[in-house]
């Protein structure tokens, strides 16, 4: 399951979190409602310890700027806080689970 962002500082207090997955999207993106099921599947079966963060950028636009968000969908994917990967646009499950498990393997252990 995933964490809806309220606010700025709900969304900086999940960054601290060891591994964190955010979804930014908005109401008018088609794509982006595609996508999210599927991320959130991705995230459920391969790994478990990582917490999703879905950001309305059009709702909360400080948010996306802070972060240097200018298309949707993006995906940031942090661990202990520090941004690993960014994906913007045409995003692949696959090519997102295999930038992800590397990273969450060498933190997690397999």
């Amino acid at each position: 399951m995933y964490t809806e962002i309220q606010n700025f500082e709900e969304f900086e207090s999940l960054k601290n979190e060891p591994a964190l997955l955010a979804y930014f999207s908005t109401e008018a993106c088609n794509v982006c409602k595609v996508l999210k099921p599927k991320v959130v599947q991705l995230l459920e079966a391969e790994f478990p310890e990582m917490k999703m963060a879905y950001v309305k950028s059009d709702v909360l636009p400080d948010i996306a700027g802070q972060n240097r968000i200018f298309a949707a969908p993006t995906i940031l994917v942090f661990f202990d806080g520090r941004e690993y990967i960014r994906k913007s646009r045409n995003i692949g499950i696959s090519e997102l689970q295999e930038a992800i498990a590397r990273p969450y393997n060498m933190m997690f252990g397999e």
